[in-house]
């Protein structure tokens, strides 16, 4: 997966609803689609140690805060598709994803990995989501969640969740990049 083409970006630029989606659940996916164009054009160019950088200011890398996306957007989907919160039940299936979600509180340790691989994972873990909004409509999608925890929202509120969380770890992206800029600089300065 590479940076966005133009003519990507000349399309996210507009906020049309595309079939096969429903125009409410369409009009998501395009806002969706179009945070995840920032990820990449964030993201795009860095090399394994980049990745990896943490600094004072920022403590999680740039490999950490992209597994966190794949793993909150998979959390969201077993809570909104499945009904299921992987947190308060027992679902092996999300273990692997529950280090990343928690940024290592479960004693997850991320691997070295190169940049095609996490956005491989972005990738598979959209496509899932995608799909299964194919199969809903603007109904579902005022619906409120019957969770324990989750009946104050509704699908509309947990899918825009799903883009404020990326767009919020796109910002600390492009902030500790910036950082790791400053700092190779700086090196270089010397």
């Amino acid at each position: 997966m590479s940076a966005p083409t133009p003519e990507a970006w000349a399309r996210a630029l507009r906020i049309e609803a595309q079939p096969p989606y429903t125009p409410d659940i369409g009009t998501l996916v395009e806002m969706l689609n179009y945070a995840r164009l920032t990820t990449l054009q964030a993201v795009d160019g860095l090399d394994r140690n980049e990745l990896d950088v943490t600094s004072p200011d920022f403590p999680h890398s740039i490999s950490l805060q992209l597994a966190h996306l794949a793993a909150a957007e998979r959390a969201y989907q077993y809570i909104s598709f499945r009904g299921v919160d992987p947190f308060a039940e027992d679902v092996p299936e999300y273990a692997p994803y529950l280090g990343a979600m928690t940024y290592g509180e479960h004693g997850f340790v991320l691997p070295r990995q190169a940049l095609n691989k996490l956005l491989r994972e972005l990738e598979e873990v959209r496509q899932d989501t995608l799909a299964e909004l194919k199969t809903r409509d603007d109904a579902w999608l005022t619906e409120r969640l019957t969770l324990p925890g989750f009946t104050d929202m509704n699908q509309h509120w947990l899918w825009f969740h799903v883009m404020e969380e990326e767009l919020v770890q796109r910002g600390q992206i492009r902030l500790l990049r910036e950082a790791i800029q400053r700092q190779q600089q700086a090196l270089a300065n010397e």
